[in-house]
């Protein structure tokens, strides 16, 4: 093996490496490994609790044999049986499978309500850890600002006092802020308002004198 051979195999090893244990693919890899996990549990919940009921309920109302006998034949085939009898060869039939159909319609709606259900608690999850962090960063600069105060000479109470009066001045500031901004942009409407209505009164007074020389 000559050199340059062993260092393109050493370098398309290390380019090998780099790829496995890139965040995307590791991520992608757990989410098919959960994925496929998660489609057994939801084929589990569909095959053997809600087909049962459904099929004891289909069963109950019409007398049938529940998805399983919900089909409909559109070229049936038939066989004998091992008594001689004739009944129906579903392998070489042509016929609607209603009971399949709804068990897709169900894993579809197991599948869909499953997700939502994990995403809404995540979201919740993930919204209380904002929530904790904004508290946290507030209690933060609180005690930040304290210190700062007492470091002026100021007592604790006083350094207190003094940051709960720069909470309600910033709220004040911010409150003047957006007042003076609804007034910017309300006046920018009413002098566009004035525009829009001086145009129109100008063709206006154009087409009243178009009109009356017209007439002339």
């Amino acid at each position: 093996m000559t050199k340059e051979k062993g260092k393109k195999i050493k370098t398309f090893f290390e380019e090998f490496k780099k790829f496995i244990t890139r965040g995307n693919v590791l991520d992608m890899s757990v989410g098919v490994i959960v994925g496929g996990a998660f489609t057994a549990i939801v084929n589990g919940m569909s095959n053997f609790i809600l087909k049962p009921i459904i099929n004891w309920l289909i069963a109950i109302v019409l007398g049938k044999d529940g998805l399983e006998g919900a089909v409909t034949m559109l070229s049936p085939a038939y066989a004998l049986d091992e008594t001689g009898a004739k009944v129906i060869d579903m392998a070489n039939s042509i016929y609607i499978d209603w009971g399949s159909f709804i068990s897709s319609i169900i894993n579809f709606l197991l599948i869909a309500f499953v997700l939502f259900t994990i995403v809404k608690i995540i979201n919740r999850i993930a919204a209380a850890q904002d929530k904790f962090a904004d508290e946290q960063m507030v209690v933060y600069q609180r005690k930040k600002r304290v210190l700062e105060y007492r470091k002026q000479g100021m007592t604790k109470a006083q350094a207190k006092a003094k940051y709960a009066q720069d909470i309600i001045d910033a709220q004040n500031a911010k409150a003047e802020k957006e007042r003076l901004e609804a007034e910017a942009v309300a006046e920018e409407k009413r002098l566009a308002d004035e525009k829009a209505t001086a145009n129109v009164r100008l063709l206006e007074e154009i087409r009243d004198i178009l009109k009356a020389n017209a007439e002339k």
